[in-house]
This record gives structure tokens, C-alpha cells and sequence, in this order.
């Protein structure tokens, strides 16, 4: 077993701002002290992934910055949707981890009913594919459009209010669906909140992509 385990991580946005890009690395590498994260940006997108168009013109450009990693044990897609994980998994010989399904696996372990908390209008795949059934959706918080949001007062308040909404409905457990909540520090304060276990996205990956790296 090696004492130390190196993570390509890949942003699906561009950011120019290498501390800024290199947040959910340095989330993860506090987590887990024997990883070390590189982390990369796909090119050309700094509104992120926001709808399915983005998302189709996005997924070329993963693949393309997956496959730029040199000397990694595995790879992370820090991305509620998972984009790409399937075309990656077929291109490269080591694991590959989406922020999604890490999130809604890990979310099964604490509630038999599942609220899913994210910034789109829609539930990302990965989340309906594991959770199925078990899945509540009550939509996006009010005025929650982008990550930016949540740095807002009503943006909290809104993510607040939707966690609440989702405990009452029956969540044993919120599985939060935009690796940005992680970088907006959303998980402690709403399990605080709520009483309920939060699943943070940059949290979930980190763990799987630890797991991985311990069963090699």
C-alpha cells in the first residue's frame, strides 16, 4: 500500500484564478492528508455546466483534460452531473469518481427517503439512477439560480427554507447537487439547521476516491 495516493481533479468551468480553481483540491487534501490533488479546468466555459446544451459541450473538453493528466492513481469529476465519467471510464485504466453518484451512494447510508438540494431545475441523473424511488425533489431554492447566489443572505435563507421544506416531506437525509455548495461552505450550517445528515459533494468524492486508492 503506498503512503501516499496523487488525484487529477477536474473542474467543469473555467477559472482563471488558480486559487479559486483549486479550492475543492485543498477541500479534499485537508480531508484525506496522504492525497495529494491536481487540479485542472476544461477550457473555454466560465459559466460552468447550467443546462443540457452546456453540458454537451462540455463533456468533449472533460474527456480531453481527463486524458491530460500524466503519474495519477485516479480521476475526479467535482460535478453533481457526473459529465463524462462514463466516456472516461472507457478511455483511461484507473477509477474514475463523479461527485454525483459519490453524493447519492453515500446519501442511501443515512435515510431511506432522500431530499435532493441543488441550483438547477432539474435532478441530476446520477441522483435519480441510485436513489430512484427514494429521491425527493421539491425544485431549486427561490432566486437560486447560480453558485454566486448562495454567498447571499437570500440565498441562504432560501437553501434553508427548501431543507426544511425536505425534512417535512420526509427526508431522513439531504444530498446536496452542486459541487458549489461545497465551495459556498452550505453542508455544516444545514445539517445544523435541519438535524438531518448533509451530504456535501467535495466531501463524498474525496471519500470514494479515498476508498479507491486504499483497495489498489
Amino acid at each position: 500500500m503506498k503512503s501516499c495516493y496523487k488525484a487529477g481533479l477536474i473542474r467543469v468551468i473555467t477559472l482563471p484564478d488558480a486559487e479559486a480553481a483549486g479550492i475543492h483540491g485543498r477541500l479534499i487534501m485537508e480531508m484525506f492528508p496522504n492525497m495529494t490533488v491536481e487540479t485542472k479546468c476544461i477550457p473555454d466555459q466560465p459559466d460552468g455546466l447550467h443546462s443540457v446544451e452546456s453540458k454537451n459541450v462540455a463533456i468533449p473538453k472533460i474527456i480531453e483534460v481527463a486524458q491530460s493528466f500524466k503519474d495519477i492513481d485516479l480521476l475526479i469529476v467535482s460535478c453533481a452531473e457526473d459529465p463524462a465519467v462514463p466516456e472516461i471510464k472507457n478511455a483511461v485504466d484507473i477509477p474514475v469518481i463523479g461527485a454525483g453518484s459519490s453524493v447519492a451512494a453515500i446519501a442511501r447510508r443515512f435515510g431511506s427517503k432522500v431530499g435532493v438540494l441543488g441550483i438547477t431545475d432539474h435532478v441530476p441523473q446520477p441522483y435519480l439512477e441510485i436513489l430512484g424511488k427514494d429521491l425527493i425533489d421539491l425544485g431549486r431554492p427561490e432566486g437560486v439560480v447560480t453558485t454566486l447566489d448562495l454567498m447571499k443572505e437570500s440565498g441562504v435563507k432560501a437553501v434553508e427554507k427548501l431543507a426544511m421544506m425536505l425534512k417535512d416531506a420526509g427526508a431522513g437525509a439531504i444530498a446536496l447537487a452542486c459541487t458549489g455548495m461545497s465551495t459556498a461552505g452550505v453542508a455544516k450550517p444545514l445539517a445544523k439547521k435541519t438535524g438531518l445528515p448533509v451530504i456535501d459533494p467535495v466531501t463524498a468524492e474525496g471519500l470514494m476516491a479515498y476508498y479507491e486508492c486504499l483497495s489498489k
